[in-house]
């Protein structure tokens, strides 16, 4: 969203506020507010719920557990659940208030959800934790993660802190898995414009409420939006950092009426594009394409006319594409159309955007990469 949207500056400034009395719950059928007087705590857990009833009693539990010793508070907005997932929260408040963990819960009865955006800023502006903790209904904590990634953020204050996870069931999305806990601390930069998303992903996201006040509002379009990856481009922009405890801290839970399912890939490319082209090629004088194949060509179709004008060729290690000799774009109105050799990758030279699945040619593209000594983020980025 534009920072020069005057909604959503009314929005922040309501949320900005940081009087002594804070909001703390919310009727659910009246929408009516009461404040009562509640002082800062260290840690608000900030957790959207939809229809999450059949997962609440591990994860809530898994709060109950945190061994950190500061004081904490668990934020929850119901967006117009059709189960039971009130009622389960409510029937934790005293467990959870007998660990001094103090509870606010508010939501609304729409026949509609708003979306994890608009559920997300809603428990976040009636929390007041110093720092937020993001956790998703379904997935499940483990005992070390508050503290953990609290030390972590107290160090990093303009940081998004990430952390390794388990997914359950095991061997679901394995690749991505893989690639979630692999990533060294400088790939968490480099890597922001693949197709997985997030390099640090949203259900482990710890940060201050500084930072996020700073960032600004998610993205509230609701269905099919990918508010995370907004707000985790919208932080980079800001100059914020990426950082990982490098420890498994959360349990991952995969299964179809996830969220992310909802979100078109051609959604996420176009995001990705316009970001690649922001942030790299806008300070590259020219670059080759390593692929192409079917998404080298697409990536190309999708640039601006003044990046189209900097690739300087293509290059593959499949001999039929390279014998053709040229890609000739078809689609464009110049006359005569361009046409962008193909070359092999060893006679290419970089910068390259890499259009190639990684962890997915048995090392092959990595050990190609190794060959010519290239530098990531400088000589080469990761774009599938």
């Amino acid at each position: 969203m534009s920072s020069e949207d005057p909604e959503q500056r009314d929005r922040m400034s309501e949320v900005d506020m940081n009087p002594p009395k804070r909001l703390r719950t919310a009727e659910s059928h009246t929408g009516t507010e009461l404040e009562v007087e509640k002082s800062t705590v260290d840690v608000s857990i900030i957790m959207p719920v939809y229809n999450a009833s059949c997962w609440l009693d591990e994860c809530l539990q898994a709060i109950v557990d945190q061994d950190f010793t500061g004081s904490m508070e668990l934020s929850v907005f119901d967006d117009a659940s059709t189960d039971d997932s009130r009622k389960v929260v409510e029937g934790w408040r005293e467990k959870l208030e007998a660990r001094l963990i103090s509870v606010v819960v508010s939501g609304h009865c729409s026949p509609k959800p708003r979306g994890v955006g608009f559920a997300k800023n809603k428990a976040i502006s009636q929390s007041c934790g110093q720092y937020l903790c993001f956790q998703d209904a379904d997935d499940i904590m483990l005992p070390q993660r508050i503290r953990l990634q609290y030390d972590a953020c107290v160090l990093h204050q303009n940081s998004l802190i990430g952390c390794r996870v388990q997914r359950v069931p095991e061997g679901s999305t394995e690749r991505y898995t893989r690639w979630i806990n692999t990533l060294s601390q400088h790939q968490l930069i480099t890597q922001v414009y693949t197709s997985h998303g997030p390099t640090v992903i949203m259900p482990t996201w710890f940060c201050s409420r500084k930072w996020y006040l700073k960032v600004g509002l998610f993205d509230e379009g609701g269905k099919g939006v990918p508010e995370d990856l907004l707000f985790f481009y919208q932080s980079l922009r800001q100059g914020g950092g990426l950082s990982r405890v490098d420890e498994c801290l959360l349990v991952y839970r995969y299964h179809e009426k996830a969220t992310t399912h909802s979100v078109t890939e051609e959604t996420i490319w176009k995001l990705r594009v316009d970001f690649l082209q922001e942030k790299v090629l806008s300070q590259w004088e020219n670059f080759t394409i390593w692929n192409a194949g079917k998404q080298g060509r697409k990536l190309y179709r999708c640039l601006s006319p003044i990046n189209q004008k900097k690739v300087k060729a293509f290059c593959d290690v499949d001999e039929n594409k390279i014998q053709k000799g040229f890609y000739t774009y078809e689609e464009s109105k110049e006359r005569p159309k361009p046409k962008i050799p193909i070359l092999h990758y060893k006679v290419a030279s970089a910068p390259f955007i890499i259009c190639v699945k990684l962890d997915m040619t048995g090392g092959i593209l990595e050990e190609n990469l190794n060959s010519l000594q290239l530098k990531e983020g400088i000589d080469f980025c990761h774009f599938n």
